[in-house]
């Protein structure tokens, strides 16, 4: 039995649940996307965001059905092996999940000692930086999941006042542009703006929602998942709908559409242009960006520890790796093994296309946890959530992750040198499908950790 005697600590509540899931959300990519969102959208970026919303609540609302149902750390790989009681499946959706966060780790870890070394007009050894920004990230996840999610909500409103900042100074631009304007429809046109262009900017957009995933695997760590869960993975996804449709409208309301698709850096533009008695503005979004990337590697941290706990409470991975510690109540040995991962991928020094093909391996994650969610639902004795969703969301969920699987690889092929990233993608399902039979988990357990 996992209780709280013998597991993880169950501290978390629905607006701590929520913070982490926006947390997840907000990362620094937003500073980007708008640009090129513009590029092909005008001043209807806004739009797209709400489509993206639409897309991802798809998957959204199966997962904070999945969580309210069975909080586990394992998170997609338990419902996985629950639904499908393949074990290799349920080890290949757990290492493309963990490969995703580690990924992100590595590249954030050095985005940010690069960052600090520039700031610092230092010449600093970025790896070795990096390496110990990830350990002083793995001693706050072992201090504990209450100490972890206090350094997130600090990071996350640092996140949110640097976005809300801009809509504040921004606002009264807004009705100065027409919002449905785009590159093939011209202000005040009376043409109705093409559906699959809005389509292609919710499939750029929708990867701006990446993250909700993760409150799956800190579900055994909430109070009351049943409620909790899906309150603060829903909430999570309208907030940071809301705030990216402030800031798109703000963005285009203060530069056109066209200048911004041409910045490096348009959020900033915005900022400088709303708002030019503010000194030394570059330098406080700098700092904004250091807690965005840092809140992104403590989430992924946290989501990484918890799903190899979880795994191998399910037999899956060694009983080993499942440990907890006897005072703080963390999975040590799993924070411990992911810090030598996440060392050796910020040593190998080919961590981008490895981060690129994990949007590919996460869509398969989502893909298969939704057709999980279908054969439980579909299944007599299965334990009710605290909130339910009708079998046509996950339905709708895994169609629509298959099509964005297929456009992402079409896209990917038509590039140059773009067929990597897929092929990274498939490297890493052959390799956990070797890994799965070398080990060969014997004693895989779903039902007994109830």
């Amino acid at each position: 039995m996992n209780n709280e005697a013998d597991g993880l600590r169950k501290s978390l509540g629905s607006w701590q649940i929520g913070l982490y899931g926006l947390g997840s959300m907000l990362g620094a990519g937003i500073y980007a996307l708008v640009g090129k969102a513009a590029d092909s959208l005008g001043n209807a970026i806004w739009l797209a965001f709400l489509a993206a919303m639409v897309v991802a609540l798809l998957t959204g609302l199966s997962y904070a059905c999945v969580g309210s149902r069975y909080p586990k750390a394992g998170g997609a790989s338990y419902v996985t092996q629950r639904a499908l009681g393949k074990p290799w499946l349920s080890y290949v959706v757990g290492l493309c999940v963990m490969m995703s966060g580690l990924t992100s780790m590595a590249t954030g870890a050095q985005a940010m000692a690069e960052t600090i070394a520039k700031g610092l007009g230092m010449d600093l050894p970025v790896k070795l930086v990096a390496i110990g920004i990830v350990l002083l990230v793995g001693l706050v996840i072992f201090r504990g999941i209450r100490e972890s999610m206090w350094v997130n909500i600090t990071c996350t409103v640092v996140e949110a006042v640097g976005l809300l900042f801009i809509i504040a100074v921004g606002m009264r631009f807004w009705g100065s542009v027409d919002y449905f304007e785009t590159p093939t429809r011209s202000a005040g046109g009376s043409s109705a703006i093409p559906m699959m262009l809005i389509l292609q900017g919710a499939v750029l957009m929708f990867f701006s929602f990446i993250g909700f995933e993760d409150i799956l695997n800190v579900s055994e760590e909430v109070k009351n998942p049943r409620r909790d869960v899906p309150m603060g993975l829903i909430g999570a996804m309208v907030v940071a709908t809301l705030i990216y449709m402030a800031v798109a409208i703000t963005a285009v309301s203060v530069i056109p559409w066209a200048d911004l698709a041409k910045s490096p850096a348009p959020l900033m533009e915005v900022a400088k242009a709303a708002a030019p008695w503010f000194k030394n503005i570059d330098s406080i979004y700098i700092g904004i960006t250091l807690f965005a990337i840092g809140n992104t590697a403590l989430l992924n941290y946290i989501m990484g520890s918890r799903l190899l706990y979880g795994m191998s409470r399910q037999g899956l991975l060694p009983a080993l790796i499942g440990r907890i510690h006897t005072t703080r109540r963390t999975p040590h040995v799993a924070i411990l093994i992911l810090f030598f991962i996440v060392t050796a991928l910020i040593l190998s020094g080919s961590v981008k296309q490895l981060a690129e093909s994990t949007v590919l391996l996460l869509l398969m994650v989502f893909t298969v946890v939704n057709i999980a969610l279908i054969i439980l639902k579909r299944r007599p004795g299965e334990p009710r959530g605290g909130f339910e969703v009708p079998v046509f969301v996950p339905v709708l969920g895994a169609l629509v992750c298959l099509t964005l699987i297929a456009v992402r690889v079409e896209s990917a092929w038509s590039l140059k040198g773009g067929y990597v990233a897929p092929l990274v993608a498939l490297a890493i399902i052959v390799v956990s499908l070797g890994l799965y039979f070398l080990t060969r988990p014997a004693n895989t357990v779903v039902k007994e950790l109830e």
